[in-house]
């Protein structure tokens, strides 16, 4: 799984969108603490709660048009 909706910003509203789709950056220390590591609207990935978010399933074909498009903007 390599993106997550964001269900809440409290705390975090000029790094996080609610219901804005993140691209997930693998962390398995993080995931061991509750959190899940996220590349935020500042462009760095960051860990948060790892309940702030919901973690979606999506097509391949969605999946890897969604990763060409991050790949372009980071280019």
């Amino acid at each position: 799984m390599k993106f997550a909706l964001c269900l809440e910003n409290e705390g975090y509203r000029a790094s996080l969108e609610k219901g804005k789709l993140y691209r997930i950056v693998p962390d398995s220390s993080a995931k061991a603490h509750g959190y899940i590591r996220v590349i935020d609207e500042s462009g760095e990935d960051y860990a948060f709660q790892a309940n702030r978010f919901h973690l979606v399933e999506l097509p391949a074909a969605i999946e890897d048009a969604l990763m060409s498009a991050f790949s372009e903007n980071e280019s």
